[in-house]
Order: structure tokens, then C-alpha cells, then sequence
């Protein structure tokens, strides 16, 4: 196997999966291996997306050392440093290179590796992921977030964003429409929340709502949270003025166009 475009990240993933695999009897590395080798670097890129999406590192290494099982290593006289792949770790770990080449990466590093056991829906490892809800989508789109959340939070990075003035109240537009939303809807379906917000969706379809541009990334973002079947609950943060209301309206627009 052609190892030159690993990163030293992956290769001591890959040694250290070779560690696992010793300290629990087997004589091969599999993909399940390789998993909790990228697990040894809690602080990696490919962790930090498995924490965005809530995963129970610690009950995960568990399951994964409760399906391979511990057992005593029947062949004393194995070579540890030629430690045999099975054929599935194998390919896995031969078409890395197609998930670093189609993030635009030269260098293969440990999230491409789990989008690549990820990519084989029939490795254990990849079974064992499902358990946690989590396939190779869901994994990629998490991970092109965690990329981009420092960005995403940073006001200088947004060109659309309109700062208020020192003059202005960035709240005092949202309040007196919520005022007018009060005084004329008297005989709306929701009138406590209408004393506190406005329908944006009810905009939506009235088409008062002005089109949305270049949030596209941040509205899907927001979009795949809430069609999650648990921790479905995103919350936007940023200064005033870095366009949290307009990733909210861009939303409502999605569903009345049934976009969503």
C-alpha cells in the first residue's frame, strides 16, 4: 500500500491500531481497530466533529471493545511490527485518498479515514457508528461545519452583515414589528408567543419576507440540525447585526417553498 500521502496523523493512527489490537489478543487490524485508533487523539479534528454531534465517546469505545471481544493470542511467535490487515480495514484505508481529494485536501488525515469506514456501510466499525446515528452524511456535513464554524461565528467574516450605528437599536425594528404583529393579529392561534416574537413563517407566506443571499451554508447547517432525530435543537449566537435573523427567515422561506 502506497502510504506517502498519509499524514504522520495517520500513521500513528495506524500504529496505534495496531497497539489496540495487540492489547486485545487479535492478530489482525480491522476497521474497528482503526476507529479506536482515531479515538486516541480526543482533540483531533476527526473527535471534534464526533463531539459537535453529541457522541458518547466513552460508551462508543465500550461498544466497540464489547463487539471484537478480548482474547488470549493463540500465536506467540506473531511479528506485532507486520501486524496483518483484514480486507476490509485494507480498503478502507486504499481509497482514503478519494475523501481527502474531494474535500480538496492533498494530504490524507484521520477524518478522511472515518469517512472511509464510514463510506463501507458493511465494516463493524461503521455498523458500530450507525448505533450512535451516525453515517457517512451526517459525518461529512458535520464535519464541513466544525471547518467552518469559526467563520460562521465571526462578524468580520460576513459581507452581508449590516452593523447598526451607534445611533441605532439593533432590536428596536424586531420590537415594533412584534408590537404591530400583536395589534393585528387579536385573533391569532399563538397569542402568548405573539406578545414575544413574530411569525416568521406567516411572513414567509405572505411574501413579506425579502430573498436571502449568500446564507445558503449556515441555512442548510441549521436545517440538518432540526431534522435530526435527537439534539435537534440549534442555537444561533453572534453580535448584533452578524445576520442571526436573516438565517432565520431564510429558513421560513425553505419551508413555504417546500425546500426543506
Amino acid at each position: 500500500m502506497n502510504n506517502r500521502r498519509f499524514s504522520p496523523k495517520v500513521k500513528q493512527v495506524i500504529s496505534r491500531s495496531r497497539d489496540v489490537s495487540v492489547r486485545l489478543g487479535h492478530d489482525y487490524i480491522g476497521t474497528e481497530h482503526l476507529l479506536l485508533g482515531i479515538m486516541e487523539e480526543k482533540k483531533g479534528l476527526a473527535m471534534r466533529v464526533l463531539a459537535s454531534l453529541d457522541v458518547d465517546t466513552t460508551e462508543l469505545r465500550q461498544t466497540i471493545e464489547e463487539s471484537i471481544h478480548r482474547k488470549p493470542n493463540s500465536n506467540a511467535s506473531l511479528n506485532v511490527g507486520n501486524l496483518p490487515l483484514n480486507k476490509q480495514a485494507e480498503m478502507v484505508l486504499k481509497v482514503t485518498f478519494l475523501e481527502a481529494k474531494s474535500m480538496k485536501n492533498d494530504e490524507i488525515a484521520p477524518e478522511h479515514l472515518m469517512l472511509s469506514i464510514l463510506k463501507h456501510k458493511d465494516n463493524l466499525a461503521s455498523k458500530i457508528l450507525q448505533q450512535f446515528d451516525v453515517d457517512y452524511d451526517i459525518y461529512k456535513a458535520e464535519l464541513e461545519y466544525v471547518r467552518q464554524e469559526q467563520d460562521f461565528t465571526s462578524p468580520k467574516k460576513d459581507p452581508y452583515a449590516q452593523a447598526p450605528s451607534e445611533h441605532e437599536d439593533p432590536y428596536e425594528e424586531d420590537e415594533n414589528q412584534s408590537r404591530f404583529q400583536r395589534k393585528g393579529n387579536t385573533k391569532s392561534r399563538t397569542p402568548v408567543l405573539d406578545n414575544f416574537g413574530r411569525d416568521i413563517t406567516k411572513l414567509a407566506e405572505e411574501d413579506k419576507l425579502d430573498p436571502i443571499i449568500g446564507r445558503e451554508n449556515e441555512i442548510e447547517r441549521v436545517s440538518q440540525i432540526l431534522s435530526r432525530r435527537k439534539k435537534n435543537n440549534p442555537i444561533l449566537i453572534g453580535e448584533p447585526g452578524v445576520g442571526k435573523t436573516a438565517i432565520a427567515e431564510g429558513l421560513a422561506l425553505r419551508i413555504v417553498n417546500g425546500d426543506v
